[in-house]
């Protein structure tokens, strides 16, 4: 029988959620998701030593204030992580819009078409590449603009029904409604385990997919955040699902028979919900759990870019 993994990959496209190159090659995903923990974690592998090298000696030949200089050295290590992973899937790179942002619709625009051009300056189409944002009002609002311009876009950070209507009504290409941090937060809360089955990231993924297939939505639904193999199975056949190389390693070396759980054809029927901007920002204050999580969310992506950028500043200063 073959492996669980080549079942799903039967159901769903599988998409990795890492900047290990070695781990892309030996998976063979279609598309790769990034984010700044990620990148950070990548930059600091020896297989990009001479990428930072080559960025630090960048920065150096750039005039202006130094703060503007390591922002844009940081941006050109993201791209150069994006770019690498481009060379092993067939399909997307998903590169994010920096935390900081996400509260800003029109900064978050700009920066999205700085890291566009910065593809194409390397022969990268923007087919290839998905711009992620977090899904606030503002970044799905950039999202909105962007779309229309053809730059397709991956809504990050979303954790209830609110933010993935908000995110379809926007004409988003792709959302990524997490699993494994809504978990943690109702095991931390009520102290209980749950099964797949029940678990609580699980129910609002199938939700979300059922609400977009009834409701005859373009937008795809790419579950993510995974804490175990059996939140993964039990989202078997969701349009796309971003795994960890780690989970990706469990499901090739799983057998048995993996059931489909979602399809266009059985999924449930929801009435639509206009959601405008009140009734977005009502909806998520009265869900604590993705008002905690998606505030948590952005801090720490914001965290870990600020590691990055001073990262960058050490390493400046000691070519200097």
């Amino acid at each position: 029988m073959t492996s669980k993994l080549e079942q799903l990959r039967a159901m769903t496209t599988v998409v990795a959620d890492t900047g290990d190159i070695e781990a892309v090659r030996r998976l063979k995903p279609v598309d790769c998701t990034t984010n700044p923990t990620i990148v950070l974690k990548a930059l600091g592998t020896p297989m990009f030593a001479d990428t930072v090298a080559e960025a630090v000696r960048w920065g150096q030949s750039q005039g202006g204030n130094r703060d503007a200089v390591i922002a844009a050295v940081a941006d050109r290590l993201a791209i150069s992580v994006g770019a690498a992973l481009s060379e092993l899937v067939p399909g997307r790179v998903s590169t994010e819009v920096d935390a900081d942002l996400s509260f800003d619709t029109a900064a978050s625009i700009e920066k999205a078409h700085g890291i566009i051009k910065a593809y194409e300056a390397r022969g990268i189409g923007r087919e290839r590449i998905l711009i992620k944002l977090a899904s606030t009002w503002e970044g799905i609002r950039a999202a909105e603009v962007l779309q229309k311009e053809g730059i397709d876009c991956n809504l990050t950070l979303l954790f209830n029904k609110a933010q993935a209507i908000a995110c379809a009504d926007a004409g988003a290409f792709l959302i990524s409604p997490f699993v494994g941090r809504i978990l943690d937060w109702h095991v931390k809360a009520s102290g209980k385990t749950f099964t797949a089955e029940e678990d609580p990231g699980v129910l609002s993924v199938r939700a979300i997919y059922d609400y977009y297939k009834s409701n005859g939505i373009n937008t795809i639904v790419m579950g993510a955040s995974f804490r175990n193999t059996g939140e993964i199975e039990a989202l078997a056949g969701c349009d796309r699902l971003t795994i960890s190389p780690q989970l990706l390693e469990e499901l090739d070396a799983a057998e048995g028979k993996l059931e489909r759980k979602l399809s266009p054809e059985t999924a449930g029927h929801v009435a639509p919900i206009k959601v405008d901007e009140k009734t977005f920002r009502w909806m998520l204050n009265e869900d604590a759990m993705a008002t905690e999580k998606l505030s948590e969310g952005i801090r720490a992506f914001a965290k870990d870019l600020g590691a990055l950028r001073a990262m960058i500043d050490k390493e400046l200063k000691a070519a200097a």
